[in-house]
């Protein structure tokens, strides 16, 4: 299966910084979009369909800056690569400890995402390559050797992140009038326990300034998602960054949640 949008020669590191385009890796739709319903699996694989194009602008945003980065850019752009890393593992991570745990004992079954678990692996090896070679070589790195290490692991990655919203939809086998299961309020719990202050100044905010939601599916998720108030989206999309706003530059999204031209 293809998983690049459409292959690009390798951008001139000269000239007026690009806007940003979903390049090599597709977004997806969320399942809201797809089939107008608007149950709570719907939801949830949707929130989980939009926090996986995140992924997706960041992984974006490395490939399509990396060959234009000049010295003087470079330290900063290693943090926001190391920090889109972070983001990746610590989201699978906290899936495998808390979230599939939670559904595992709602539906009293035990390995019902061990699909899951298994896409994550097979991603897992080319992930800690790619951060591996940005704390060896620093502000050093090969933009070709790099993008060599992305194409390593990029087919795996997209397939998982475009699989997993449909296993989250299929989990409504298991809930019955009987036995409900509320799968957004156990996502949100889980979730609840990755968020610490150095992922919220040093994470977070490469999940943030990746997001469209401005114009991603005609706006429908616009000061929707994140499921955060308007003070609350304020702090965390615009003060927290301060504190390494060098590289949150290279972000695709403003903090409005509209695609921008890139840093580089």
């Amino acid at each position: 299966m293809a998983v690049h949008a459409k292959r690009q020669p390798q951008l001139p590191i000269t000239g007026a910084p690009p806007l940003y385009s979903d390049n090599p890796l597709e977004v997806i739709h969320t399942p809201k979009f797809d089939t107008g319903n608007s149950d709570p699996f719907t939801f949830e694989a949707s929130h989980m369909a939009l926090s996986h194009n995140s992924f997706i602008r960041g992984f974006n945003s490395i490939y399509q800056q990396a060959p234009r980065i000049q010295s003087a850019d470079a330290e900063d752009f290693v943090g926001y690569c190391l920090a889109w890393h972070d983001l990746v593992a610590e989201h699978h991570h906290y899936e495998e400890t808390e979230f599939f745990v939670a559904i595992d004992k709602a539906v009293g079954e035990k390995g019902v995402m061990d699909g899951a678990v298994e896409q994550h692996a097979a991603f897992h090896d080319g992930l800690e390559r790619f951060k591996s070679y940005l704390v060896e070589k620093g502000s050093q790195f090969s933009s070709t050797e790099l993008l060599a290490i992305m194409d390593s692991f990029s087919e795996p990655l997209y397939s998982h992140l475009k699989a997993e919203p449909q296993q989250i939809l299929a989990l409504s086998r298991f809930s019955t009038p009987q036995s409900p299961i509320d799968i957004v309020a156990m996502a949100v719990e889980a979730g609840k326990k990755s968020v610490t202050p150095s992922f919220v100044f040093n994470v977070l905010p490469v999940f943030l300034l990746n997001m469209d939601t401005v114009d991603f599916e005609g706006g429908i998720w616009h000061n929707v998602f994140p499921p955060v108030n308007p003070v609350v989206k304020w702090i965390l999309t615009r003060a927290a960054p301060m504190w390494q706003r060098r590289r949150w530059r290279f972000a695709s999204c403003t903090p409005d949640g509209k695609v921008k031209h890139l840093a580089v």
